[in-house]
């Protein structure tokens, strides 16, 4: 019996990744893959900051309740009372590991740390870190990884896939690095953290999205993907085509940011008793109907309102970003646009982030917990990735030692080559307009049909290139390409608008829906 290069392989270093690594080192050996890239990812790029129940005006049953709303039927009732129970002990932890909260210095606070509230929440439970809340949490738990003796970074390694041994359990990761050569990452237990898939589309929120390869690399092993049709679209995305994606946070219609039309009008009171505080999906669907119908190809947020000391305070990362690109926040408009943002699909998995593959498990945004449903309320993403980040730890350290075989054979079909093939980088960018088209914000059948047909083109057309040679950029595009097609299965099969996958074809609610569930072998029949 071989013995693996670490205990635990954590592949992806965001908030859930970095969470997961620091609760289980003192007792394990960590090996955690953190690319450059993930820099510049999900975690990091989080403004609005993280619901709990820290208030004592607050409660776990009205965040539940908010929560469910907000997942439109689709959410699983326990993971949801799992998530918000174990929320301020996560919180407590992070505030007890340096994270730079925003405090509250008002006479009558009732918590140390300001709270502010954003769409779908019924009371004020988001702690936050001025606008900056994800890259003060990943900053801070970054810097406690460096200095912990028990946790090998590897930043120079791009995970390709999954190893798997003869009895089908996950034993670690195969990855190439800056050389182009490969290397067996062996463990008794892989974490996926590596994001979500809002990176099949053009537009995002962050300048380095994930394109689902956890997800699909998990679907490889013959592990269950679900609710893969909901894919969220951030209401707010700074509409500039000539820079790079940024996010206009959630709080700022939180603290009364207004939206406007085209001809300077207010159009969400008219729409939701909510108005701009409506859930993701509603003020979603409402812009793009705006752009619809106007002549711009956006819409405007307004805090012009709120006065400049006010807009100082709450948002200096927004306001000095948008400065960076000509726009004075407090004199004008922002500009705005949805874009893709966070997938509430993914790898399902129980309460400890394991999957259906023995030693695999997955957490963060890559997973299907059943906490967001149909429809991911604000700031539940980044408590997501620290409850389940810290109970798979927990169940980790707690389960019997499992004796595997990690004898691997590194796969021999891939060939290198130093630069990314035309032809491929032409083909994703084919992927990701369909997808754009077909299968965003407002959805039909014949829409999803034609997505299915141009990527069965793109899957042909790959498997003709594959049959000369075998490179990276070829297999991940394979993968991206499987895993559209798999987003695109969901989005046919549910007869349905619920949540975040709308479709003109069955504009109401079906009398019974449950969460859909697709394998690999699904392509096959499709």
């Amino acid at each position: 019996m071989t013995t693996p290069s670490s205990d635990i392989l954590i592949i992806g270093g965001g908030v859930a990744g970095l969470t997961l690594a620091l609760t289980i080192a003192d007792t394990h050996s960590v090996a955690l893959i953190r690319p450059a890239q993930d820099d510049k990812g999900a975690s990091r790029w989080a403004q609005g900051g993280i619901a709990a129940v820290l208030s004592p005006d607050d409660h776990v049953d009205a965040h539940v309740n908010d929560t469910l709303i907000a997942g439109d039927g689709l959410c699983d009732e326990a993971a949801v009372r799992f998530t918000v129970e174990n929320g301020p002990e996560a919180i407590a932890w992070l505030i007890d590991s340096g994270v730079p909260f925003t405090p509250d210095h008002t006479d009558n606070a009732r918590y140390p740390f300001h709270l502010t509230r954003e769409g779908g929440h019924n009371a004020r439970r988001i702690i936050h870190a001025d606008d900056a809340t994800g890259r003060a949490v990943v900053d801070t738990l970054l810097q406690r990884v460096k200095a912990h003796p028990n946790i090998r970074q590897y930043h120079h390694l791009s995970v390709a896939g999954l190893l798997q041994d003869d009895q089908g359990a996950c034993v670690g990761a195969y990855a190439l690095d800056e050389q182009q050569q490969w290397h067996a990452l062996t463990a008794r237990h892989t974490v996926l953290a590596t994001g979500g898939a809002s990176g099949l589309y053009l537009h995002t929120t962050t300048p380095a999205p994930s394109s689902g390869e956890g997800m699909i690399m998990a679907a490889e092993l013959g592990a269950t993907l679900m609710n893969l049709e909901f894919q969220q679209f951030h209401p707010t995305c700074l509409y500039d085509p000539e820079g790079p994606a940024f996010l206009i946070s959630e709080a700022v219609r939180g603290e009364g940011g207004h939206l406007l039309n085209a001809a300077g009008e207010r159009f969400m009171p008219a729409l939701d008793a909510r108005a701009e505080l409506a859930p993701r999906d509603v003020v979603a669907r409402a812009i793009d109907a705006q752009i619809q119908q106007q002549a711009l190809p956006h819409v405007w947020l307004d805090v012009r309102h709120l006065g400049v000391e006010a807009i100082h305070h709450h948002f200096p990362t927004i306001q000095a970003h948008c400065a960076s690109r000509g726009i004075d926040i407090t004199q004008q408009p922002i500009p705005v646009v949805p874009a893709a943002h966070y997938s509430c699909g993914g790898v399902a998995t129980d309460l400890t982030g394991a999957t259906g593959v023995p030693g695999l498990f997955a957490i963060g945004e890559t997973a299907c917990t059943g906490l967001h449903g149909a429809n991911r309320m604000a700031s539940n993403s980044l408590l997501e990735c620290l409850v389940f980040a810290r109970s798979c730890a927990h169940a980790i350290q707690s389960a019997a030692p499992v004796q595997r075989q990690f004898d691997v054979n590194l796969p021999a079909l891939l060939a290198v080559e130093d630069v990314i093939d035309t032809q491929v980088a032409a083909l994703r960018q084919q992927l990701r307009a369909t997808m754009s088209q077909h299968v965003a914000i407002v959805r039909s059948a014949a829409g999803l049909a034609a997505a299915n047909a141009t990527l069965n083109e793109i899957t042909t057309t790959l498997t003709e290139l594959s049959a000369t040679r075998m490179t990276a950029e070829l297999q991940r595009l394979q993968q991206m390409t499987n895993l559209a097609r798999l987003t695109v299965i969901a989005a046919q099969q549910r007869h349905e608008s619920r949540g975040l996958h709308f479709t003109t074809d069955w504009p109401d609610h079906a009398e019974r829906s449950q969460p859909s569930r697709l394998t690999l072998d699904d392509l096959a029949t499709h």
